[in-house]
């Protein structure tokens, strides 16, 4: 079983909408991170619309969290590790961390983990294009969201992103 929860236009619409509201929030003096790999290119997305609506060219960068997740030991012998490129100081800045899918809050927290490691932030926001609201297992909850859902544990929720996938276009398939 599959459900198309958002389209393109859908996706491009909430990149749009929210990236406004995040300057509005934050001001020019913000930074993004997003989490690879698909928190990253929406990082960049939302990069670009606030670069377009301001003067500035806002600080970006991405992390790869494999190496700082909890269940690190459970990937396998030979997980692949991306690297992080964050060529800026976190240090007393507003950040905006970034990604695709907000499910158990596990990914974020170790998102949260390696951008203390380097250098602490005035103040983290979340933004997550898709929010699992009923999947949570730590107390992580997302500022800025496109959408909610509640989903089966056993359902995924597929983001696909033309840069990565070929088709722009968020499923969920399984049932719950």
């Amino acid at each position: 079983m599959e459900d198309k929860i958002l389209s393109a236009n859908e996706i491009k619409k909430i990149i749009d909408e929210l990236a406004c509201q995040v300057l509005k929030d934050l001001g020019q003096d913000l930074a993004i991170i997003g989490i690879k790999r698909r928190g990253a290119i929406l990082a960049e997305r939302i990069k670009k619309v606030i670069d377009r609506k301001t003067s500035g060219d806002i600080d970006y960068g991405s992390l790869d969290i494999t190496l700082y997740r909890d269940d690190f030991s459970d990937i396998g012998s030979g997980p692949i590790v991306s690297g992080s490129e964050l060529l800026f100081d976190p240090e007393d800045r507003k950040i905006l961390l970034v990604d695709d899918v907000l499910y158990t809050g596990r990914t974020i927290r170790a998102a949260i983990d390696q951008i203390i490691d380097y250098g602490r932030p005035k103040i983290i926001k979340l933004f997550v294009l898709v929010d699992r609201t009923n999947c949570r297992e730590l107390p992580i909850q997302a500022d800025y969201h496109g959408i909610k859902v509640v989903t089966g544990k056993k359902q995924i929720v597929d983001v696909k992103l033309k840069e990565i996938d070929g088709i722009e276009e968020v499923i969920v398939t399984g049932k719950k």
